[in-house]
């Protein structure tokens, strides 16, 4: 059954962003939240948007780059992304899952 106030993983677009990249996506009115799984070192090449971009580790390891500034990141931290920066991620030997959150919402992931 159809809610507007939930959203089941079923109800998500999916995308695979890039191989072994694939994300599951549901918007509101003004912003998209996304949930990100990697496969075992699965890349996310360098590329920007002009979407805000905000986001946290669940699970796994997570080597990424924002604007020239590496980080490995375990679950619980966060990043923040401003429209328009280069950034690009690798995924540990585990899988890794994470959310984000685009500002505004990106049509291509409907």
């Amino acid at each position: 059954m159809s809610s507007p106030y939930y959203v089941s993983r079923q109800d998500c677009s999916r995308h695979t962003i890039f191989p072994g990249v694939d994300i599951f996506t549901t918007a509101g009115e003004k912003m998209m939240l996304s949930y990100v799984e990697f496969a075992p070192g699965a890349i996310v090449q360098p590329h920007s948007h002009p979407h805000e971009q905000m986001g946290m580790l669940l699970e796994g390891e997570l080597t990424f780059t924002i604007g020239g500034e590496t980080r490995t990141l375990k679950p619980g931290e966060m990043w923040r992304i401003p429209g328009g920066i280069v950034h690009s991620a690798v995924a540990g030997d585990q899988p890794v899952k994470a959310l984000d959150v685009f500002q505004p919402i990106r049509e291509d992931y409907r």
